[in-house]
């Protein structure tokens, strides 16, 4: 059996016609050629075969019409995905191309993914949408209306920004009075959903808010992208204080705008939505009180004329007469009602007392009671007859223990008399005669027995000794 080895680096430099590599050493020569020739790439392509296990790492197939690539997005990179991708989604991806050694298999481990044609973000939004409209989450008969006049309004935003600036003076122009707690909060980048969402359920924690605000000042859709996020969006559904989502400009919508009890196209008209012109009200009042005034004053106008008409066809003889019969009529109604009271109240006494006697009756406690005491009077009724039974039956057993104590032979021993049985059989002799002169018997007396040596009868003749 030959023997063959594959030559080192150094045989390899004495028969430089035939190098030999191991699959180690070509592996790692082929990885790092691909690592250097493309450091970096991007690569478009449909998904297939898409998997992510249990270590949150994803694996999936790049692939056209004639070729396919594996590609890896481990879990840090996954994390930071807007959107969630699946089969059949034609993506673009960034990574670097290298070999999986174990395997001997090129790969690409990206670290970026955006679908083709439409931005990751944008999809991300549409797919949440979808997935919160179906939950009815954007409900209209779930939204809750504004107070009329709240009294203390929280507002959750960037402590800095101008949207703040704008609410405040807008609040205070309108209503100058208005209880403000500001909740300051993140408004982009990483952890400002978290915030927002907290700072909503710490405000309904808080006792007296009336309305809260919800928003920040315009951006890109990545600046805005805190209020897209679930955790938001479903905080804000279940707030139970009225919430108004204020984000960005006029033409931006974001996930909290669908979700939340009123949308104001900006920061500032969030705040002329959420409170009242205090002079606006001022002046409203003031006119309703002079149409009253003008009302009170036509009424009383025409009331007189009719009067005086009255008066110049001397109809009312007597001003005070109508009002003397409706006084004495009006204490007719009152006594009437007042009676009519009574024997309703009677009558309602005398039913409350007739169903708190039902209930009484009803109630399982008195039910309990009842048989409790039932149940008393049973045992001892059955106790009682049992003792009786036990007497009795004592009273026959002991009865019949002496009827059977008097027919014993024992007893009847006990009286002097004796059992004679022959010896060694043991039949009980009745017959003198049954016995032979000479033979044993045994004798059974009340205590203990005699063995017997028959000498002779006393019925014979003639006694042998």
């Amino acid at each position: 059996m030959n023997n063959y080895s594959i030559p080192h680096a150094e045989e390899n430099s004495k028969n430089p016609e035939r190098q030999v590599y191991t699959v180690t050493e070509i592996t790692r020569s082929i990885k790092f050629s691909l690592e250097t020739e493309f450091p970096l790439v991007w690569i478009e392509g449909e998904i297939s075969n898409l998997r992510i296990p249990s270590s949150g790492h994803m694996y999936l197939t790049i692939k056209d019409e004639k070729s396919q690539i594996k590609v890896v997005m481990f879990r840090s990179g996954k994390s930071q995905l807007k959107f969630e991708p699946k089969d059949g989604d034609q993506v673009i991806v960034k990574g670097k191309i290298t070999v999986y050694e174990p395997r001997g298999e090129y790969q690409i481990v990206i670290d970026y993914m955006e679908p083709k044609g439409i931005g990751a973000l944008q999809l991300a939004f549409q797919q949440l949408k979808e997935k919160l409209s179906k939950e009815g989450l954007f409900d209209e008969e779930l939204k809750k209306g504004l107070p009329l006049l709240p009294q203390k309004i929280g507002i959750i935003t960037s402590p800095t920004g101008a949207a703040i600036r704008d609410i405040l003076n807008i609040i205070d122009r309108r209503f100058p009075n208005v209880h403000i707690l500001i909740a300051p909060v993140k408004v982009q980048g990483e952890g400002a959903a978290q915030e927002i969402a907290a700072a909503v359920k710490d405000l309904n924690k808080i006792k007296g808010v009336d309305a809260v605000i919800v928003g920040r000042g315009g951006g890109s859709i990545e600046d805005l992208w805190a209020f897209n996020e679930e955790v938001v969006a479903r905080a804000i559904f279940e707030s139970e204080v009225s919430v108004i989502s204020a984000v960005g400009h006029e033409i931006d919508f974001t996930i909290s705008d669908f979700v939340a009890d009123l949308r104001a196209p900006t920061p500032s008209a969030a705040a002329e939505l959420v409170v009242r012109d205090k002079n606006n009200l001022l002046e409203n009042i003031v006119a309703l009180n002079k149409r009253l005034l003008r009302n009170i004053r036509g009424i009383l106008s025409e009331s007189k004329i009719q009067l005086e008409n009255l008066v110049s066809r001397k109809v009312l003889q007597d001003p005070l007469t109508p009002i003397h019969e409706k006084q004495q009529r009006l204490d007719e109604v009152t006594l009437r009602m007042e009676r009519a009271i009574k024997n309703f109240l009677q009558t309602q006494k005398e039913k409350t007392r007739a169903n708190k006697k039902h209930l009484f009756l009803l109630n399982p406690l008195n039910k309990i009671k009842q048989n409790k005491v039932l149940l008393r009077e049973v045992e001892k009724k059955i106790n009682s007859q049992m003792n009786f039974t036990l007497n009795m039956s004592r009273n026959t057993l002991n009865a019949a223990m002496k009827r059977l104590d008097s027919v014993s032979p024992l007893s009847v021993l006990k009286r002097g008399y004796a059992v004679c049985r022959t010896y060694p059989e043991g039949k009980v002799l009745k017959d003198s005669r049954k016995v032979s002169i000479g033979e044993f018997v045994k004798v059974q007396l009340s205590k203990g027995k005699l063995l017997c040596n028959i000498k002779g009868r006393e019925n014979e003749k003639q006694t042998k000794v």
